[in-house]
């Protein structure tokens, strides 16, 4: 599949001396394409890279054939934004928001402009409401009119960075249905500390720690790296502590026998402990952030992304 997006050799160290991105090769064809790893792992600097808000400072980065440093405004042209923090007026209504800033965006036949802002409205699932204020939105739909404000103008890149902090289950599950429906053409970008966020969309996904790419490829290699080192154990309390202190533990459940456990094992499995035959995606991320001494710090970020 050809690459809309591709970095080679890419780094940033910023000044102080902190080293961001270090020697990162990436290649991103059409589909969803799930970027995942701790707080500091370099997602947010690696999306401001290709969005143009930042010169690294080695490699190259290109979207569709332009080079993300000295062709800008071509960039630019390709790219929909989706920033962690989108805001917008809060007593305007939705359509009148979308409205005004495909208008920025360089849309200036009214006809044509109104049509696509009923589309975009429509193709995320906002057309019932567009004509509500922002104020009376729920924090899941003013993220749906802030992935409409990046498709507007029709991009063929789409770059979403933490789409669903803070949004509750229901919102987070119309997220990746709209994700999912996006991805079938058009490239889209995803940085998330939730790997749920991903959903059955993700073609392809890549792990940051650190600063450098330490596994690139489909979920389902992932999962296959996590067979056998997910495991299930019913437990003592006493005994489940100690296997909590000694294993990264998913779930942790009180039963009539005792305490049922569901972790992740990088050593073996504990004793008693029964391999899970199919783990989650999540469980396969934090499977392999433990074989590389960084799960608790893993799992604490995922925990503050849904907090």
């Amino acid at each position: 599949m050809e690459a809309m997006i591709e970095a080679k050799g890419l780094g940033h160290t910023y000044k102080g001396g902190h080293t961001a991105l270090d020697d990162v090769d990436l290649a991103l064809g059409t589909g969803l394409f799930g970027l995942l790893g701790p707080n500091g792992a370099g997602k947010s600097t690696l999306m401001r890279i290709i969005c143009t808000l930042l010169v690294p400072t080695r490699g190259t980065v290109t979207v569709g054939g332009h080079d993300v440093t000295r062709e800008r405004r071509q960039v630019r042209e390709m790219i929909g934004y989706l920033p962690q923090e989108f805001g917008a007026w809060r007593n305007h209504r939705a359509e009148e928001v979308l409205d005004t800033l495909a208008r920025l965006s360089g849309m200036s036949n009214r006809r044509t402009r109104r049509a696509r802002v009923a589309e975009t409205l429509e193709m995320v699932g906002l057309a019932d409401v567009a004509d509500r204020k922002v104020k009376k939105l729920s924090g899941g739909m003013v993220r749906r009119l802030g992935v409409a404000q990046a498709l507007v103008h029709e991009p063929q890149v789409l770059i979403v960075d933490e789409p669903t902090v803070g949004l509750d289950p229901e919102e987070r599950m119309r997220f990746r249905q709209v994700m999912g429906r996006l991805g079938r053409d058009r490239t889209i970008l995803l940085s998330t500390h939730i790997v749920a966020d991903l959903g059955g969309g993700c073609q392809d996904m890549a792990l940051l720690d650190a600063g450098r790419v330490v596994f690139q490829g489909a979920p389902a290699q992932l999962l296959a790296q996590a067979q056998g080192k997910v495991f299930e154990l019913t437990a003592s309390a006493e005994q489940a502590a100690q296997v909590e202190s000694d294993y990264e533990i998913v779930s942790r459940t009180s039963t009539a026998d005792g305490v049922a456990l569901r972790g992740v094992t990088a050593n073996g499995l504990p004793e008693g402990g029964v391999a899970v035959e199919s783990p989650t995606l999540e469980e396969a991320y934090l499977t392999f952030m433990a074989a590389r001494g960084r799960s608790e710090a893993a799992r604490q970020d995922e925990d503050q992304a849904q907090s």
